[in-house]
């Protein structure tokens, strides 16, 4: 028994010395760690983007979900948005979305826009309401936005609207079209491909 204990003892200190000599493996800290691994580039043609902006004149369409997008810790939805001419707000016009934020890159048109987090008069979206489940998850419509900021939107121009921000067209002098980008964190709404893309593009848009 003694010789067995101490041929086992001997067989392990052997091991412990093998694994004390053998060639650590390290981990270089400058090796990508892509928070989206191996996830592919995505492209949308000047085309396509056309495409929807002619859809919206042709079938009275405000905002269309071009693309939604998993990058990783979040989604990306890109929207075309074209609004007609508007003299004064409509009532209850102002919109606020709870994890969603906004960019716009203004193509063509005008606009005066108020932006501000103090919104008076808040009211549910509908939970059923087609942008609220596809393009911008919940949120809220009011009447006002307390000590809101205007800017005067124009071609060329950039707006970052964080969420929670409402954001209130109060004037377009003849129309505005606008590339939106939507950063969707909890990734609430549903990723949208080119060949779905594709397909909402054939056919009269549901309603």
């Amino acid at each position: 028994m003694k010789k067995l204990l101490l041929g086992l003892l001997m067989a392990a200190a052997a091991a412990v010395v093998m694994i004390a000599q053998a060639p650590q493996v390290k981990i270089n800290p400058t090796d990508p760690q892509p928070t989206c691994n191996m996830c592919p580039g995505t492209y949308i043609p000047l085309s396509e983007l056309e495409a929807y902006t002619n859809k919206a004149k042709a079938e009275n369409l405000v905002d269309q979900q071009v693309r939604d997008i998993n990058i990783g810790k979040s989604n990306i939805g890109i929207g075309m948005v074209y609004r007609g001419k508007l003299d004064a707000p409509a009532a209850d016009s102002v919109a606020e979305h709870d994890q969603v934020s906004e960019v716009y890159h203004i193509i063509s048109g005008a606009a005066t826009l108020m932006l501000g987090p103090d919104i008076v008069n808040r009211q549910r979206r509908p939970a059923t309401q087609r942008t609220v489940v596809e393009f911008n998850g919940p949120g809220n419509n009011g009447s006002d936005i307390r000590n809101g900021t205007a800017v005067q939107l124009k071609a060329g121009d950039v707006v970052v609207i964080p969420a929670g921000t409402g954001h209130w067209f109060q004037k377009i002098p003849d129309h505005i079209n606008y590339l939106m980008i939507r950063i969707d964190p909890d990734k609430v709404t549903p990723l949208k491909s080119e060949a779905q893309s594709k397909e909402y593009l054939s056919k009269p848009a549901p309603r």
